[in-house]
């Protein structure tokens, strides 16, 4: 993975090679800058030629994937990837909580008082919270990014499933809906729909096939929402049956049913149910992606948008495994890529904490407190630190993300874990928290070693 390089005015320059960085570190030409992603800063350099880089991006629902790329030959070169996992559903937990004992407040001690009249007034563009994070979110880390690494153009996925042209394949012409990009379009919002699996049987890792709920001899049509994936078994015997007769006589799929361990009957209302749903993850990023795109146009950079049909056409094209970086890395018209089996750091929202000093139940009433300062030690909770534990059960090298305690005896959450009862004496400062946990991912490689699944 590429080193971020700065000048002695920290400007951003060409990123370099871990071993060069390394190097530099060594002979005192450079400081460590920044821990995560990791950055260097030159003592003795001012200014210096750089190359264009991009900025791609995939957002998602859960996760957005980011890549820093250059342009290399006949086609682009992977630099750095990262991970940045959204914190959207525990900001709605939150303040769904938070309503709900101010709801009971209001019920208990104001039962005199008329409710008010709710005047408050959204601004246009307004996006609930939990959207509004995934948003400020990416945009905050293209700035970031943009302070490390000479950034000049951004490629943004901005329509990962237009659900209407998709229902209604006239909308638009023949050119959108005959072109290369058709099958991919449908595919992958068909997979991502259905979870992966067989819609009938439940079946995961097998080739999967588009199967027409309604078959098209009882007038069954094209359209997505007729559509669904089964394996090649469920196919074969679904054949022209309706979806009711099919799960009351097929004694196939009742006993794959029974292998994977559902009944029929669950499975025929689940599958009623998710035809008539839209994909959930879809309606979250498209309800984003003009407010997205509209901020990275704010930012100043050239952005250039592409759909998620094509980054799947290429990644399918160019042998990729499927990650969310590799998916922006993929983002875009592009022929080859070239050195992209690199690390992927995996950047989570945490958030920074919050001003409530009380813990409660689940009626809202306090059950314990909490510390008044946040420092202990010189240490806060969030800060990357490692710890060397010389003796005990505990003893070897510990790096991760530090929950304080008034007492010293700190808990640190690594990668393979949580770690209790750590001295402060141990420990060593790292990198401030930021609002942000990091890990690193091992590369990848065509197969879909390291944990990764092709699909």
């Amino acid at each position: 993975m590429a080193v971020f390089v700065l000048d002695n005015r920290k400007q951003p320059l060409m990123p370099c090679s871990e071993k060069r960085a390394r190097l530099l570190l060594e002979d005192g030409r450079a400081v460590v800058h920044k821990r995560y992603p990791f950055a260097i800063r030159l003592k003795d350099r001012v200014g210096g030629d750089t190359q264009p880089l991009r900025l791609k991006l995939d957002p998602g629902s859960k996760t957005t994937g980011l890549a820093v790329v250059r342009k290399a030959g006949d086609g682009q070169h992977v630099l750095c990837l990262f991970d940045l996992v959204h914190r959207g559903f525990q900001i709605k937990k939150a303040l769904e909580q938070r309503a709900t004992f101010r709801r009971r407040r209001r019920s208990a001690n104001l039962r005199y008082r008329a409710p008010r009249f709710d005047n408050r007034i959204r601004p246009k563009g307004w996006l609930p919270p939990s959207l509004q994070h995934r948003v400020d979110t990416v945009t905050a880390w293209v700035e970031w990014l943009r302070r490390l690494a000479p950034i000049t153009a951004l490629d943004q996925e901005l329509v990962r499933f237009d659900t209407q042209r998709l229902d209604n394949p006239e909308i638009s012409g023949v050119g959108y809906q005959q072109g290369t990009l058709l099958g991919y379009e449908v595919r992958e919002y068909l997979l991502e729909k259905w979870g992966r699996e067989c819609a009938y049987c439940g079946a995961t890792d097998t080739p999967l096939e588009i199967e027409h709920v309604e078959p098209r001899s009882r007038g069954g049509s094209n359209r997505v929402s007729n559509l669904s994936l089964a394996c090649h078994a469920c196919n074969q015997e679904k054949d022209r049956q309706a979806l009711t007769d099919f799960f009351a006589t097929a004694r196939g799929l009742r006993r794959r049913l029974k292998q994977h361990g559902h009944t029929a009957d669950i499975r025929l209302e689940r599958v009623q149910r998710q035809l008539k749903q839209p994909l959930r993850d879809a309606s979250a990023v498209n309800a984003t992606r003009w407010a997205l795109f509209t901020a990275l146009k704010a930012i100043g950079l050239p952005v250039t948008v592409g759909t998620g049909g094509r980054t799947k056409y290429n990644r399918q094209r160019l042998g990729i495994p499927k990650t969310h970086a590799l998916d922006a890395a993929c983002v875009g018209p592009m022929d080859a890529l070239h050195h992209w089996q690199v690390p992927t750091l995996t950047i989570k929202a945490t958030g920074r904490g919050g001003y409530q000093r009380t813990r409660l139940t689940r009626h809202g009433f306090p059950r314990g407190y909490l510390m008044r300062q946040k420092q202990v030690k010189g240490f806060q909770t969030g800060d990357m630190i490692t710890a060397l534990v010389p003796t005990g059960k505990k003893a070897g090298t510990h790096i991760g993300r530090v929950a304080v305690r008034k007492t010293g005896s700190f808990n640190i959450q690594t990668q393979q874990g949580a770690v209790q009862g750590i001295s402060y004496q141990y420990c060593t400062l790292i990198q401030r928290g930021d609002g942000y946990g990091y890990h690193s991912t091992p590369s990848i490689n065509h197969q879909g070693g390291a944990g990764q699944t092709v699909v």
